[in-house]
């Protein structure tokens, strides 16, 4: 993070616009908005709701909020002021001039996040992008402080229109080579993908709302040292290890980003590429937090989402998964002991639930024999005669599938009789090496 950012004391406003459906209630989104300031090393000052009954072009708030919340920047030594919604240009300009302090968005602060954590030539890549995206129409203003901490998008000149346009012109080039990269990389994790489908292994795809705690059960799982902190977004970029589950040899994990509710439109599209490996995974795994409040409507956002990628179709009793989903229901141990009691018969009344703590590991084990209950649910007993001189099949239904027994076909010596469970997608892999 820049020098003037990362430690900056802040003030942190939650816009609530009258008339505006949100997804969750103020005091949730204001909670969140601290999460996301908190997340890049920013020191909240002092933060609330602000009502706003009718929306100002020039300024989003009234002249009398504005003052106020000069004043509290003053009381508090605050030199940032966060505001948890989307400002236009004209705007963010204006409150910068009557607050004399850099104010910065909900959008700005979850690029700024984006830009920290992305870790993989795919992820900066991404964020770059939607950084760009962002910041064409604003370059009436200076982000110099932002840029330094990534080495600095140096084109964004002064104010000169002339400048201004050159900017906006290396602007639209450095996008248009982005793109072109990004393509690069998708095509290249397309073949990658394809090249998992037609091995071997299935995918098991961990999804949830930011913070959720996906990569800490990563971690416990797999034994990988993946980023894994009470911060949102602490994990931006796919990651992948094996994993052994009950009656499946070898398993793919994949850790994705945490999903968030009014993700900003550049980063939707940006960020896409990174979800598509949950479109090719055998089971999905929705982590969510059950210990927060909000658990509810976090789960709403994260169904939206796999809605958005075609996973799932229709909704309520409608609703269809293309892919089996198995909610993982952490961090447990924070549940209060009445509220552990309500939900458990919940849990202990679904095969699509488990409870966990990634943190302790408890409800772990149970999570993997389900995990590998759903690999193997349609898995059915095949008789194949394989050549002996064919090892390359003998040694596939051996590595892929579970054995229940291998022997001499009747009287003939060059052939072995394996009987092998299989599900149908091993099947069809075996079936297409013939």
């Amino acid at each position: 993070m820049g020098e003037v950012s990362r430690g900056a004391r802040a003030l942190v406003v939650c816009p609530d616009i009258r008339g505006v459906a949100y997804d969750l209630d103020a005091g949730s989104r204001l909670a969140e908005a601290e999460g996301l300031a908190l997340a890049i090393g920013i020191v909240i000052a002092d933060s609330f709701v602000l009502p706003v009954r009718d929306v100002r072009p020039n300024l989003l708030f009234g002249a009398g909020q504005v003052e106020n919340i000069r004043i509290a920047c003053e009381q508090n030594e605050a030199e940032l002021v966060v505001v948890d919604g989307a400002l236009t240009p004209i705007q963010q300009r204006n409150l910068e001039e009557k607050l004399a302090r850099k104010v910065i968005d909900r959008t700005g602060l979850i690029l700024e996040i984006f830009g920290e954590r992305a870790a993989t030539a795919e992820g900066r890549l991404q964020v770059e992008l939607a950084h760009l995206d962002y910041q064409q129409s604003r370059l009436v203003r200076s982000w110099t402080h932002l840029e330094r901490q990534r080495g600095g998008f140096g084109f964004l000149g002064g104010p000169g229109e002339t400048q201004i346009e050159a900017d906006r012109r290396m602007i639209r080039q450095r996008m248009g080579r982005l793109r072109k990269e990004l393509e690069q990389v998708r095509k290249t994790r397309g073949l990658h993908r394809e090249r998992r489908e037609r091995a071997p292994w299935p995918v098991v795809a961990l999804v949830g709302y930011t913070n959720a705690g996906k990569s800490t059960l990563f971690n416990h799982l797999t034994g990988a040292g993946v980023m894994a902190e009470d911060l949102l977004f602490a994990t931006l970029d796919p990651t992948m290890r094996a994993i052994a589950l009950p009656g499946v040899e070898k398993a793919i994990l994949s850790d994705t980003v945490g999903f968030i509710s009014d993700l900003p439109t550049q980063l939707v599209a940006a960020f896409r590429a990174t979800l598509e490996e949950v479109t090719s995974a055998d089971v999905i795994c929705h982590v969510r937090d059950i210990s927060n409040p909000s658990s509810g409507a976090q789960k709403a956002q994260v169904l939206e989402v796999l809605r958005d990628l075609g996973v799932i179709d229709g909704e309520g009793v409608a609703e269809v998964s293309s892919i089996p989903i198995l909610e993982v229901w952490n961090k447990w141990d924070q549940l209060s002991h009445e509220r552990a009691e309500e939900l458990t018969p919940l849990v202990e009344g679904s095969d699509d639930i488990v409870a966990t703590s990634a943190i302790s590991g408890d409800g772990v084990a149970s999570l993997l024999d389900r995990l590998g209950d759903m690999l193997t649910r349609n898995a059915t007993l095949q008789t194949f005669e394989v050549p002996v001189s064919d090892g390359r099949r003998i040694a596939w239904l051996h590595a892929h599938g579970e054995v229940i027994e291998d022997v001499p076909a009747g009287d003939d010596p060059a052939l072995r009789s394996i009987t092998v469970r299989l599900n149908p997608k091993e099947l069809g892999q075996f079936e297409a090496m013939a």
